[in-house]
C-alpha cells in the first residue's frame, strides 16, 4: 500500500473531480490517498518519502489555476533539490489555446529540475476532444496505481 497526497489546480472544478476520482480508484486498490484543495508547503512535505499526484488544469494564458500558485511558488523557491519525491501529473488543458496543458508541464518541469521522480508519464486531457476528463484520467489513474510500491 501507498500513501498519495493529491494536490489540485482548478479553475472551475473540472481537476477537483478528476483528483477526486483518482482517491475513490487508488483506495479501491488498497493505497491510501487524500486530495488537497488550496494546499501548502506542509502539506506536499508530508509525502516527500511517499507519492505526490498533481492534478492540474490551464489557464486560457497556459498558466496555473491561482489555487495551486502558491503551492508551486513555495516548493520553487523553499525546496529545490528533492530527490525522495515521487509523483504523478494530471494536465488538463485545451488544443485550442496556444499552451496546451501548461500548468502541468510547468509543474512537471520544476518536479524534474529539483530532480524528483515521476512515476509513469504525465497524462495530458484535451477538453475540445474529451468534455469529460474523467473518462481519460480514470484508466491513466488505475495504472499509475500498480506502479507505486
Amino acid at each position: 500500500m501507498a500513501v498519495v497526497g493529491i494536490f489540485v489546480g482548478t479553475m472551475y472544478g473540472n481537476a477537483l473531480l478528476v483528483a477526486e476520482e483518482a482517491e475513490a480508484i487508488l483506495a479501491g486498490m488498497g493505497h491510501k490517498a487524500t486530495v488537497y484543495e488550496d494546499s501548502d508547503l506542509a502539506d506536499w512535505q508530508k509525502y516527500q518519502s511517499d507519492y505526490v499526484l498533481v492534478v492540474t488544469s490551464t489557464t486560457g494564458q497556459g498558466d496555473l489555476p491561482d489555487s495551486i500558485v502558491p503551492l508551486f511558488e513555495s516548493i520553487k523557491t523553499t525546496l529545490g533539490y528533492q530527490p525522495e519525491t515521487r509523483y504523478g501529473i494530471i494536465a488538463l488543458g485545451d488544443s485550442t489555446y496556444a499552451n496546451f496543458c501548461g500548468g502541468g508541464k510547468q509543474f512537471d518541469a520544476l518536479l524534474q529540475e529539483q530532480s524528483a521522480q515521476r512515476v509513469g508519464e504525465m497524462l495530458m486531457i484535451d477538453a475540445s476532444e474529451h468534455p469529460e476528463p474523467e473518462s481519460e484520467s480514470n484508466p491513466w489513474v488505475e495504472n499509475w496505481g500498480t506502479l507505486l510500491k
